[in-house]
């Protein structure tokens, strides 16, 4: 005979989720109201920018106490709660992605990946063998590097690298 526990009878009053695009929102309205920046908001989660800079714009997910950190540190009033737990679901990644983005910088790296792709896969291939680069196991850098010409933007990717199994 088997016993089943079961759980007390209150009731639980349940509101439906927040999106993430609504989580989104509300970070960008309350970042740009209190003048903070991307390093403000990742210093308060104690995380690197690019992977809270994501997070925010809904496409990682941040632990508990760092989503914690950052929903507090926005000060969002009555919707700290709901951005908190938005802030750590699993995302659906990319879902705008399906066609290529209009916006120019973004519109660039599908450029660079037009032009040097291939390129960039064969001396990958010819370094490592068959196989991919991580994006799950995975830094990303973004920096300034100043130059006569005019400043430019050095992005350094750094991803495991993941052979194909062979059987």
């Amino acid at each position: 005979m088997s016993t089943v526990t079961t759980m007390p009878s209150a009731e639980v009053t349940l509101a439906p989720l927040m999106t993430k695009l609504e989580m989104t929102e509300l970070v960008m309205a309350a970042k740009f109201a209190r003048q903070a920046s991307w390093a403000d908001i990742s210093a308060a989660a104690g995380m690197s920018d690019v992977f809270v800079v994501s997070a925010c714009l809904g496409q990682n997910a941040l632990p508990a106490e760092a989503a914690a950190k950052v929903a507090a540190f926005l000060g969002l009033g009555n919707r700290t709660k709901d951005v908190e737990i938005a802030l750590q679901l699993p995302p659906k990644k990319a879902q705008e992605a399906e066609t290529v983005s209009k916006d120019p910088l973004i519109y660039r790296f599908f450029e660079i990946t037009y032009v040097y792709g291939d390129t960039i896969k064969e001396l990958i291939h010819e370094e490592f063998g068959d196989g991919i680069m991580s994006a799950i196991d995975f830094d990303l850098k973004i920096e300034r590097e100043e130059n006569p010409r005019g400043d430019r933007v050095k992005i350094t990717m750094c991803g495991k690298f993941l052979p194909y199994n062979q059987w």
